[in-house]
């Protein structure tokens, strides 16, 4: 367990940085991909010398299969990076349809299948989708996109068994993303959430953190979607 050695593409911030202190802190070693040195580079600071950094852009197959190049073998994947925009069908946006895809869809898709070389034969993938899969509101492709993840998720663990891979779907989560965004925004954002979540607030990092690791840890699940979004696809 402690030569263990996990990657997670987007650990630099929010849940993925979260899952890593909880793998260092049992002795595992991470892998982290950002986009950015800087936060990187914070990052392995704080997770201490069980930590690696390496940049690597999610849109990029090249950025990719390099971030992986060299690697030793893998007990384990994580793919929570997307940055990306939503918007309404009847935009026509580009950005919002297929670049949303682009970001979040085949960044994930491509990332596994780079991996692969790397992944032990009993490792296991969590993909990143989000409870907008099944209780959308508008934006039709963000909700289609995180849909296809779950799916990917399923025919995966079939294609690929013995390897498990799951799907993690969060609901709004009270993130650096959200806290650096306006507080106005932020606030009537978490008061709408509110309004539908069944536990009434937002999930906070460590809580997905500890569904990714479950889903990582049980030789159980494979094939599966874990919503944790405080009962939100239940109203």
């Amino acid at each position: 367990m402690a030569d263990s050695l996990y990657a997670i593409v987007g650990g630099s911030s929010g849940i993925g940085l979260a899952l890593a202190h909880k793998l260092t802190a049992r002795g595992n070693k991470v892998l982290l991909g950002g986009r950015s040195e800087g936060k990187l580079n914070a990052a392995v600071e704080q997770l201490g010398p069980l930590a690696e950094g390496k940049t690597v852009d999610i849109t990029d197959r090249d950025s990719l299969k390099a971030f992986f190049s060299g690697s030793a073998t893998l007990t384990g994947l994580f793919t929570p990076a997307a940055s990306y925009s939503t918007g309404n069908f009847r935009d026509g946006d580009i950005a919002t349809s297929e670049g949303l895809f682009q970001a979040k869809f085949w960044a994930q898709y491509w990332a596994v299948y780079e991996a692969l070389p790397y992944l032990q034969e009993s490792a296991a993938v969590v993909l990143m989708s989000g409870a907008a899969s099944a209780r959308p509101i508008g934006a039709p492709a963000y909700a289609a996109c995180n849909a296809a993840l779950e799916g990917l998720a399923r025919g995966l663990a079939v294609e690929l068994n013995p390897i498990r891979v799951n799907c993690l779907s969060p609901g709004t989560t009270d993130s650096e993303l959200w806290r650096n965004r306006d507080a106005a925004q932020r606030e009537s954002a978490y008061q709408y959430w509110n309004s539908l979540a069944l536990v009434g607030r937002p999930a906070s990092v460590q809580e997905q953190a500890a569904s990714a690791l479950f889903l990582l840890d049980n030789g159980n699940m494979t094939g599966s979607t874990l919503y944790c979004d405080g009962g939100y696809t239940l109203r």
